[in-house]
Parts: structure tokens; C-alpha cells; sequence
């Protein structure tokens, strides 16, 4: 048979030092079992993910081949008559080679597609 604990405490009666250490123990080691068994069900929800996803891009490929030839000359098309902005740009003190310079550099050093990239002003800030 399991032993149970069991704390009563009456009115008017005090717990003595060892029973508020058991019981804080207790409650340290009921937060820390909630803790663990939180990460355990997260690590397993992000492995059932990374399944998930890793059966899907692998679909993907495989349907992407036929359907690209098709598409390529439609969209080689349509990027030729079709002249790609993503708005203004304001230059100060600044100019138009040494502006696309940076540009290209952000792009690069992010990993971020220059096409998907916002640039609203790119100002030339001199040392003194």
C-alpha cells in the first residue's frame, strides 16, 4: 500500500518548522513535475511538427517540377513588360550607385529577397 500524506490543521494550532519545510518542498516539487511534463509535451508537439513539415516540402518537389516549365516563359514574360517597385525612395545626400550598393548589401547580409525589401529613405551620415 502507497502512503498517503495528510496535513490537517486545526484552528488555533501552529505547523512547527519541519512541517512548513515539508510542505514547501512539496509544492517545489509539484511546480517542478508541471514544468517537466510541459517541456515533454512541447518537445513532442515540435517533433510531430517537424514531421509534418518535412513530409510536405518533400510533395512539393515533386509536383513543382511538372508544373514549372509551363510557368517559366509566362513568368519570364511578365517580368520583362512588368517593371518591379516597392515605392519611393528618398535619396539624401546620396547617390544612385552608392544607394543600390547598400541595398544589395542589406539584402545580402539579411537573407531577406531585395524584392521583399522596403527601403523608405538611405541618408549619407559623415564623421566628424
Amino acid at each position: 500500500m502507497i502512503p498517503v500524506v495528510q496535513l490537517t490543521v486545526e484552528r488555533g494550532t501552529h505547523l512547527t518548522t519541519p512541517e512548513m519545510l515539508l510542505n514547501a518542498g512539496i509544492v517545489i516539487l509539484v511546480v517542478f513535475a508541471v514544468l517537466l511534463l510541459m517541456y515533454i509535451l512541447i518537445s513532442i508537439s515540435g517533433k510531430i511538427i517537424q514531421a509534418i513539415t518535412k513530409i510536405g516540402s518533400k510533395e512539393e518537389p515533386a509536383k513543382a517540377p511538372a508544373a514549372a516549365p509551363a510557368a517559366a516563359p509566362a513568368a519570364a514574360a511578365a517580368a520583362s513588360e512588368e517593371v518591379f517597385s516597392s515605392g519611393s525612395l528618398k535619396l539624401k545626400n546620396c547617390d544612385e550607385k552608392t544607394a543600390a550598393m547598400i541595398m544589395a548589401i542589406v539584402a545580402d547580409d539579411s537573407g531577406i529577397p531585395l524584392e521583399e525589401l522596403v527601403f523608405k529613405s538611405i541618408k549619407l551620415v559623415e564623421k566628424n
